[in-house]
């Protein structure tokens, strides 16, 4: 008999579908705000070069009054090469492109003593190519969560993140201008072990390889604090800590990471999750910290997820899905809208992006010229016309 918790039967955790009582008010948002420059995104991955669904999602782009997106997917050589050869042939204005380190070149995954990175002058060589990218248009830098979590020396232990082998990538990124975003860690249940006091069990269940509890990890503590050191040791690099700096489920401690390296950005892709559960906490850090505020979903997403993210950072909404997915994928809870002010969202959304990423800015003009309905008063959904109160139905 299944565990499906009906007629008096036990419920599996896997099965818990719990559907919310509520009623309360509705605010869904069909548009941004304002233009919105979205930093974190991977057409390369998700989208695999498929041309209609380039050309869909563009299509969501103009309803949701996204301007561009930024590729992070651009890993130097060929991969870089197609990227752009896909990308802007039709959509140069829409998109911008930030370039990868590639640490292992054409050797074996499970050879990292041949691996590129291990070969004298390796950072010195990436700093030309990032230098000639960056003549191609290219505009940052992107830095995966296997630095620290995958990539290995050739006695097999893990590259430490602030190893000084890498320091003239960093600061070639300072002399060209372009900022480094990265993404070091992952949330902190997945440092935890699996049992029944991890909140995140019920993921973890289903993606056990996402854990990183164990002595063959550095902790996650060890892992920020290198990263860390290696912002503090390069301040004319600009810094984009992915996810909330990788940290939403501690505020504090972000708010003094931002206090202490003025060469530190955060954006939000994949944690409204974790910013919509601590909505009074969630607000009052963004709005303090909002000129170091850049917008990112981790997409290209379905239109239903990128909604949620308008909802959340332009309603006061309670208790609604973070995303479209049954069961949602990165906790089981809801989250609440944090209302942000018309100035923090243009800072977050477009201003600050503008200031920090190269060739955002006229980009942004190109779109503002190009799509007149699209200017920068703010659009109203049809639910805050009717302003009705419906039941939710998870």
């Amino acid at each position: 008999m299944p565990l499906d918790g009906r007629d008096g039967r036990e419920l599996l955790l896997r099965n818990f579908r719990p559907q919310s009582k509520l009623v309360v008010a509705e605010h869904p948002r069909n548009a941004a705000a304002f233009p919105v420059i979205d930093v974190h995104t991977h057409f390369h991955y998700r989208l695999r070069g498929n041309d209609q669904a380039l050309d869909d999602f563009v299509g969501l782009m103009d309803r949701n009054r996204i301007a561009v997106c930024v590729s992070l997917d651009g890993k130097l050589g060929g991969q870089l090469s197609a990227h752009l050869e896909w990308l802007w042939p039709k959509y140069k204005n829409r998109f911008a492109v930030f370039a990868n380190v590639d640490w292992r070149g054409e050797a074996p995954t499970d050879d990292p003593a041949a691996w590129a990175c291990h070969r004298p002058g390796f950072a010195e060589r990436t700093a030309e190519e990032l230098a000639e990218a960056v003549g191609r248009g290219v505009c940052g830098l992107k830095v995966f969560k296997q630095f620290g979590l995958g990539y290995r020396n050739p006695d097999g232990t893990l590259i430490e993140i602030d190893d000084p082998r890498w320091d003239p990538i960093w600061a070639k990124c300072g002399e060209l201008g372009i900022p480094v975003i990265i993404h070091t860690a992952d949330p902190a249940a997945f440092f935890d072990p699996i049992d029944e006091t991890n909140e995140r069990w019920e993921e973890l269940s289903r993606h056990p390889d996402w854990s990183f509890h164990g002595d063959q990890f550095p902790s996650r503590q060890e892992l920020l604090e290198a990263r860390n050191r290696v912002i503090a040791r390069h301040p004319k690099t600009q810094f984009i800590g992915a996810h909330i700096a990788n940290n939403p489920e501690d505020l504090a401690t972000v708010a003094k990471w931002l206090d202490t390296y003025p060469n530190l950005w955060i954006e939000p892709a994949s944690r409204i999750g974790e910013l919509g559960r601590q909505p009074f906490t969630a607000r009052e850090f963004l709005i303090r910290y909002a000129d170091r505020l850049l917008f990112g979903t981790d997409g290209p997403w379905p239109e239903t997820r990128v909604r949620l993210y308008w909802r959340f950072f332009e309603t006061h909404d309670e208790s609604f899905p973070y995303s479209e997915k049954v069961p949602p994928p990165q906790g089981m809870w809801q989250i609440h809208g944090v209302n942000l002010p018309p100035d923090v969202l243009k800072k977050l959304y477009y201003e600050n992006a503008e200031k920090l990423i190269p060739g955002i800015a006229e980009r942004l003009q190109w779109y503002r010229e190009n799509t007149p309905a699209m200017s920068d008063e703010t659009p109203q959904s049809d639910s805050e016309e009717k302003q009705n109160q419906s039941r939710t139905n998870r």
